[in-house]
């Protein structure tokens, strides 16, 4: 098989990985433009220092010895079958990268013959660029499995993130849609991963020309709606996975309905509003101080679609707001609806020099239409509605994008040519297609 077609196959395969951001366009390329974001291939992901990075985001082989339900690369679904040796995706790697195409790779892997010799082909292909070819961009690669630990620790070398994908939330979904996989088998390399990171920064302390060991952590993907999984169980093993394996990015990625099983759900489109909430819930937990149950419990096991999950648990805990922004505590202040991390930040610079006014808010870039309800500046109250549950809940939803959509609709009216006629949908025909009320 020609290059070209394994690259078509194998890129293709690739983009069901979300262990690295990608830039989720569709544009494609013209006849006469240069570029093209709909072919899969290359996908961004971003530095420390807040660079955007294009990577060569390809699989070393889709010939899976595993029958996933979820997987379009299940050993029993028919599709296209192609394998890259090292030297191929060296010698791709290098001509995209002396182009300018790329700075770096990202390189995975289905699981051909067995965990070990699948690991031995990814090592080697690192050994190849790093050492003969010198090439020091980033690469991504992911660990397998159930490979032994000499091989997993020989591509940390040379790597500069490694990923191990839990892919399902709990052992019971991982019975039901993956049997031949262990929660065991899948923590196991990231439990090892985590020790020789940490073990590589001692060892750099005491001697520095000692190799780093995965210099940019590891990260893990979670599948959203393949299972009855619920958000808080998702969070909960998220909140985990950071604490104990201290990992660097859970990526969630909506269940893309490639396949069709007793065991899978009957859905026509990814839950994609539900993997927004996922990240959102994921960044208060990495950087805003909450913890999964504090945003949901057993009684509200998942994330409510028309709020944020800061805005919702504001909602739920009026009980602590308005807050006074010159007094409050910083960690007060990053729970407050419309407040980030840098806003945050400077409020608590500003304010020990400057008392702040409502109008000062604005400047430091915090987020008015929702903060307004939730704090007082002097001790004045600035919201444009009383304090109150339901009248905050409704304005906070009229400023919604989907409900401002939805207005934007509701006067829309066809003209006729020859006499004025009603418009096709009522007001009450609109929210019933908004929210699914009759």
């Amino acid at each position: 098989m020609e290059i070209l077609n394994k690259l078509k196959i194998l890129t293709d395969s690739a983009k069901y990985d979300v262990s690295c951001a990608s830039s989720g366009s569709s544009r494609p390329n013209t006849k006469e433009g240069i570029g093209n974001a709909a072919a899969a291939g290359i996908c961004h992901s971003f530095s420390a220092d807040g660079r955007c990075i294009s990577l060569l985001k390809i699989l070393l082989t889709n010939y899976c010895i595993y029958n996933c339900a979820y997987c379009v690369n299940r050993i029993t679904n028919d599709v296209p079958r192609a394998a890259f040796t090292p030297d191929e995706i060296v010698e791709l790697t290098m001509n995209f990268y002396k182009r300018n195409y790329i700075e770096g790779l990202f390189l995975s892997s289905a699981v051909f013959k067995n965990a070990d010799f699948t690991m031995e082909l990814l090592v080697e292909t690192l050994k190849k660029l790093r050492v003969i070819h010198k090439f020091n961009g980033y690469i991504h690669v992911k660990a397998i499995p159930g490979a032994d630990e000499k091989l997993i620790r020989e591509a940390g070398l040379y790597a500069d993130r490694m990923s191990v994908n839990i892919e399902l939330p709990s052992s019971t979904s991982l019975k039901m849609l993956a049997p031949q996989k262990s929660k065991e088998s899948i923590l196991k390399p990231m439990e090892f991963i985590n020790k020789e990171i940490h073990a590589g920064i001692e060892l750099k302390k005491q001697i520095k020309s000692a190799p780093v060991f995965v210099p940019g952590g590891q990260s893990t993907q979670l599948i959203v709606g393949a299972t009855g999984d619920s958000d808080l169980k998702i969070l909960r093993l998220s909140e985990g996975l950071y604490t104990k394996f201290s990992l660097r990015r859970v990526y969630y990625s909506a269940y893309v309905p490639v396949a069709k099983g007793p065991n899978l759900p009957a859905i026509m489109h990814p839950p994609l509003l539900r993997e927004h909430r996922l990240y959102q819930a994921d960044w208060l937990l990495r950087f805003y101080g909450f913890k999964a149950f504090e945003l949901l419990d057993e009684n509200h096991p998942n994330l409510d679609t028309s709020f944020d999950p800061k805005t919702f648990w504001a909602l739920n805990n009026l009980d602590k707001f308005p807050v006074e922004i010159n007094r409050a505590p910083y960690n007060l202040l990053l729970r407050i609806p419309g407040i980030g991390v840098r806003s945050a930040q400077r409020i608590a610079a500003i304010r020990k020099v400057h008392i702040l006014t409502f109008a000062d808010l604005k400047k430091i870039g915090v987020v008015l239409k929702r903060a307004q309800y939730f704090i007082t500046c002097s001790g004045r109250y600035f919201g444009d509605v009383s304090f109150n549950d339901s009248l905050i809940r409704g304005r906070l939803l009229d400023n919604s994008p989907q409900f401002k959509k939805m207005k934007q609709e509701e006067n829309f009216e066809q003209l006729s040519l020859f006499q004025n006629l009603p418009a096709l949908l009522e007001k009450n025909d609109y929210l019933s297609k908004v929210y699914g009320e009759f």
